[in-house]
């Protein structure tokens, strides 16, 4: 194909981490290939999580300069060459700071903007252009078949046609009956809107990272933290004398706290190959089995690396070591185990030794995300019902800095954990705040507590494919809702009968589970109502991909989903006939 008297050209729809990465991947791809990134806020490379949109001065990572999939420069040596040039609110001492600590998340967004400015640097280096489009939003796309390209439509009503096209917008956050009633906050973000002085209990949902997030910004408008005698503690400030803030959680725990990381990267080497997922699926009905994977990618590991661990696991299915897991944390009150967590945590930094199967918990959370497409309904199920909350719990990875605050206001009396199931329930009031419906799980007492003020720190909803924000795709129906098959007739008709909604029969009468978002490939191809990928249109934006991403892992997703769409991207450029659909 000769791109030099046809020169293709590709827009990125979001100019976050997940643009970065593509950007860092495209360029490697034929220098004919046009790029054009359309941002709707003025920031680039940051994203939601590392701009003002998410972060204020008292937030910070919870990855360190060694965990970040490289790009063009390190962590590390930006900062040695941005000595002297940044405000005294990023100041970091450079003779304490190694590759291993976690830095403030305004800083860290401003390295990634950085490194967005690098790639740019880069290509035009090398005779290449990338247009960046800042403060516009595209508020539809469509696939136009018979033209062979991507319209997008601008914010301000300008239309403007692609042959590829790349949705990269990030996070999304609900906002509808928000701002109708008083104190009730359906996410922590912008943090901003959580600077507020109360004084009374509010309630959060959640125990999460994003929990977290929303506790450390309330603390500071309601009181102070002070060191004394080597040990931070609370003030209340004055009119704050009843602020405390309840966390609300389905299991009564407290994330994980960050520890060293053997491999601090995520690698390729973890993900199951091709080959291994075509083989267990021909055993398999043509299903990937979730037991197999748990066995391959998780308990087969520790034969060398932890062999008295792999004593105690290597009789155990997932659920039963679930089970075993769970019942290490649970019955201790939740702020003792966290403290036993954290010297934990701290003896690992301090022997520079890994909590093993932790990290390969998180090793084995990377490789299920990415084949989970190929599981059967009965296994996503049990991915998520059982595996993903021990998951969620474990990789959190609380940095150290936090869990001092968390104590802090714990031994102030301000903040405490309660259990409230499946089952617990949010009332919205007319008047404003919620009512808490919970049962308590020791004595069976059920509870409805008002309160004030609530914050759904639940983290980023899984969105459906009513919600994508692109008309065009769904009225020309280039999309489809994604759903996974089920292996046996009789427990779909069994959870049907229990009046499971999400379960479907199509016109062969095989049943499917309808999962969150929309069908995709293996290259991040949107795929329409007759199974068929689009080789123009690709989306890594996770709030939509939910289904078949159950667990998307942060820098390390993005690292690998541009990777994949690149990898087809390159092939459908250079082919006369592109193939509908290869494997990455």
């Amino acid at each position: 194909m000769n791109h030099k008297n046809n020169p293709k050209n590709i827009a990125i729809i979001g100019a976050g981490p997940s643009s970065l990465y593509l950007l860092k991947h495209l360029l490697t791809l034929d220098k004919e290939l046009e790029i054009e990134v359309f941002e709707k806020t003025g920031i680039v490379g940051a994203g939601m999580p590392y701009s003002p949109q998410g972060a204020t001065a008292e937030h910070i990572t919870n990855v360190s300069g060694n965990e970040i999939p490289p790009l063009v420069m390190t962590l590390s040596r930006w900062l040695d060459e941005m000595a002297g040039k940044l405000p005294e609110q990023y100041a970091i001492d450079r003779d304490n700071f190694t590759q291993h600590h976690v830095v403030p998340r305004l800083l860290f967004g401003k390295y990634l903007a950085g490194q967005f400015s690098l790639l740019r640097e880069q290509a035009a280096n090398e005779g290449r252009v990338i247009k960046v489009h800042l403060n516009t939003e595209v508020t539809d796309l469509t696939d136009c078949h018979e033209e062979q390209k991507v319209q997008l439509t601008l914010g301000s009503g300008k239309t403007r046609e692609f042959d590829y096209a790349v949705v990269c917008s990030g996070h999304r956050w609900p906002e509808k009956g928000e701002s109708a009633r008083k104190g009730y906050f359906l996410s922590p973000y912008p943090p901003t809107k959580l600077a507020l002085q109360v004084n009374h209990a509010v309630a959060i949902k959640g125990s999460s990272l994003t929990a977290i997030d929303a506790i450390r910004t309330l603390a500071r408008h309601n009181g102070s933290f002070e060191e004394e005698n080597g040990k931070l503690r609370f003030v209340p400030a004055e009119g704050s004398e009843k602020f405390k803030i309840v966390m609300h959680s389905r299991n009564g725990l407290l994330p994980a706290i960050r520890f060293h990381l053997r491999q601090p990267e995520l690698s390729q080497d973890s993900l199951l190959t091709q080959e291994e997922v075509d083989a267990n699926k021909k055993e398999n009905g043509g299903f990937l089995s979730l037991d197999f994977v748990f066995e391959q990618n998780f308990k087969r590991r520790f034969q060398k690396s932890d062999p008295e661990f792999y004593k105690r696991i290597k009789n155990h299915n997932l659920e039963s070591f679930v089970d075993l897991v769970m019942s290490m944390r649970e019955g201790k009150p939740p702020f003792r185990l966290f403290r036993e967590e954290y010297e934990e945590a701290e003896e690992s930094i301090r022997r520079r030794k890994s909590i093993f199967w932790k990290e390969m918990l998180a090793e084995l959370s990377f490789t299920m995300n990415y084949p989970a497409k190929y599981l059967s309904a009965e296994d996503m199920l049990r991915l998520k019902n059982v595996l993903m909350p021990l998951v969620s719990i474990v990789i959190a990875f609380v940095p150290q800095s936090s869990c001092d605050e968390l104590f802090a206001l714990h031994d102030a009396g301000r903040l405490d954990i309660v259990t409230v199931g499946q089952e617990g329930r949010v009332e919205p009031l007319k008047e404003g705040g919620i009512r808490y419906h919970y049962t308590d799980e020791h004595d069976g007492k059920k509870h409805a507590i008002r309160y004030h003020t609530y914050v759904d720190c639940s983290g980023q909803p899984h969105l459906s494919i009513e919600d994508l924000p692109f008309p065009g795709l769904l009225r020309r129906k280039s999309v489809s809702q994604a759903a996974l098959r089920f292996k046996s007739r009789e427990e779909a008709e069994k959870l049907l009968a229990e009046g499971n909604e999400l379960i479907v029969q199509n016109e062969h009468g095989e049943y499917f589970l309808k999962v969150s978002g929309i069908t995709i490939t293996d290259h991040f191809q949107i795929v329409n109502e007759y199974n068929i990928p689009n080789d123009r249109i690709y989306i890594m934006a996770v709030p939509y991909i939910g289904g078949y991403n159950p667990d998307y892992s942060g820098l390390d997703f993005c690292e690998q989903a541009s990777r994949c769409i690149v990898e087809k991207l390159g092939q459908v450029m250079n082919a006369s006939h592109p193939p509908l659909h290869a494997e990455c």
